[in-house]
């Protein structure tokens, strides 16, 4: 959240056009997503998203049906949506950046990571559901 507060802080200008409205839109689509998946890490997985307290057991229902990563795709969508609110290039070239560094840390360490601690059935769901794109769990 700080670093598009400090790209947008220097001269950020709400634009309510044909562009900026759709953005406001994706802003709040993106949050809802977020917290829908923050929801269900607690109820579902009993966990949070913090690394130092992350879900008990694997968490497959809600969004994840359909993607394994939607924080980061809710995360990205709000990106796109102040990129969109504010006309900021500056913001929209900081999203490519966010995306190519979830990306790597995603396939270097949460994926390793989740096949360690939750075995076949995470190579089950991995097969099943996309990372990025979304599929529907067979």
């Amino acid at each position: 959240m700080l670093i598009p507060y400090f790209i947008l802080s220097r001269r950020a200008v709400l634009h309510w056009d044909i562009i900026g409205l759709p953005g406001l839109v994706a802003i709040v689509l993106g949050a809802s997503i977020l917290i829908r998946c923050i929801v269900d890490f607690a109820r579902v997985g009993r966990g949070t998203l913090a690394p130092v307290d992350p879900p008990l057991t694997l968490v497959i229902r809600g969004l994840y049906r359909y993607v394994r990563n939607p924080m980061y795709v809710g995360v990205v969508v709000v990106l796109l949506g102040e990129s969109a609110l504010f006309g900021s290039t500056s913001l929209l070239l900081y999203t490519a950046v966010f995306f190519l560094l979830a990306n790597l840390f995603v396939l270097l360490y949460e994926e390793p990571s989740l096949r360690a601690r939750f075995g076949e059935s995470y190579e089950q769901y991995r097969r099943s559901v996309g990372r990025w794109i979304p599929r529907r769990m067979q």
